[in-house]
C-alpha cells in the first residue's frame, strides 16, 4: 500500500508516517519546505514539496496512491484561519479525485462545531472533502494525548508553573480524551476498515472528565498536590487565552481557538463508527503517563 500524508512532520502525521514505515507501507510525504522534504527523505520517506494554498504546486501529489491522509490546520497562523483551512481542503480534494486516490482519511474535533470557530472550521473541513475529494472516513477525537500535544503540554506547564490558578467556567466541561498511541492505530488501520469507508467515526478513551479533572490528574502523575483554584465568573476566550499565554510556552494564536473549544462539550456520542477496529483505547492516567515518560525522555 502506498499512502500520501499532509502534516507528515508534525505532532500526529510524524506517528503516522513511522508506524506505516515499520508496516512496510510506502510512504509519501507532502512538506511545504525543501528542508523539511530533505528530512523527510533522510528518514527513508518519499518527500514531495506543495503548498496546500497552491493548487498547482501539489498536481500529481496522489499518482499511485490508496489513501491521503489530511492532518493540516491552520490555527498557529491566526488571523482567517477558517478561510484558509477552507481553501486548503478544496485544493487537497480535488487533487485527490484527480489523481485517483481511492479513500481520504481526516483527523477533525469532536464537539457541536457552532459553538467554536476553531470546531467548526474542522467540520467545515470535513464536508469540504467528502464533497469535493474520493470516500472521506472522517475521524473525530477531542483532547489528543501525548508529548509534543499542545493541549497536553498547556495541562503540564499550568501545573508546574502554579501553585494556585483561576478556575473559569470552561474548566467545568467535559471532554474524552484519547492517547496518540490510539489514535495512530485507528488512522493506519483506516484503510483496513471497509466500514469506515465514507462515514464519520468518533473516537475517545474511556474517560469522561472535565479540564479540571485532568488538570488535577497531571498533578499527581507529576508527584504534586492538586492545584487550588480561585473561581471566577466570567473569563472570555481572548483573555483566557491571554492568560494561557503568559504562564505556557503555547502560542496564544493556538491557545484561543484551543479554549474557544474547550467552552464545548466533547464527548463521542455515537461509537458505532469506532466498534469495526476492535481498539480498546487506554485510559487517561495510562495514556498521561507515557506522554510525561517521552517528553522527560526527549528533555522537553
Amino acid at each position: 500500500m502506498r499512502v500520501l500524508v499532509t502534516g507528515a512532520t508534525g505532532f500526529v502525521g510524524s506517528r503516522l508516517i513511522a508506524e506505516f514505515a515499520q508496516q512496510g507501507c510506502q510512504v509519501r510525504a507532502l512538506a511545504r519546505s525543501p528542508r523539511s522534504a530533505e528530512g523527510l527523505r533522510r528518514d527513508g520517506y518519499e518527500p514531495r514539496i506543495g503548498d496546500l494554498l497552491d493548487e498547482r504546486s501539489i498536481r500529481g501529489a496522489g499518482e499511485d496512491v490508496d489513501v491521503a491522509y489530511y492532518l493540516v490546520h491552520a490555527m498557529a497562523a491566526g488571523g482567517d484561519f477558517e478561510r484558509r483551512e477552507a481553501q486548503a481542503a478544496s485544493n487537497f480534494a480535488r487533487m485527490a479525485a484527480a489523481d485517483g486516490v481511492d479513500r481520504v482519511v481526516y483527523l477533525g474535533g469532536l464537539g457541536g462545531e457552532a459553538a467554536s470557530p476553531h470546531l467548526r472550521s474542522r467540520h467545515h473541513t470535513a464536508e469540504i472533502l467528502q464533497a469535493a475529494g474520493p470516500p472521506l472516513t472522517y475521524f473525530r477525537a477531542a483532547m489528543v494525548v501525548g508529548a509534543e500535544s499542545e493541549s497536553y503540554r498547556t495541562l503540564r506547564y499550568l501545573v508546574q508553573r502554579l501553585p494556585v490558578m483561576i478556575a473559569p467556567a470552561w474548566l467545568q466541561t467535559d471532554t474524552q480524551p484519547i492517547g496518540i498511541d490510539d489514535v495512530v492505530a485507528y488512522l493506519s488501520r483506516a484503510p483496513l476498515v471497509q466500514e469506515s469507508r465514507g462515514r464519520e467515526v468518533q473516537i475517545g478513551g474511556p474517560d469522561v472528565l472535565s479540564y479540571g479533572d485532568m488538570l488535577d490528574r497531571m498533578a499527581l502523575a507529576l508527584g504534586k498536590r492538586p492545584r487550588a483554584k480561585l473561581p471566577v465568573p466570567v473569563l472570555s476566550p481572548r483573555l483566557s487565552s491571554l492568560w494561557l499565554g503568559l504562564v505556557t510556552p503555547v502560542d496564544t494564536k493556538v491557545a484561543r481557538p484551543l479554549v474557544e473549544g474547550l467552552v464545548t462539550e466533547t464527548v463521542v456520542t455515537d461509537p458505532s463508527g469506532a466498534e469495526p477496529f476492535g481498539i480498546d483505547p487506554a485510559p487517561f492516567d495510562e495514556a498521561l503517563h507515557r506522554a510525561i515518560a517521552q517528553a522527560d525522555a526527549d528533555g522537553a
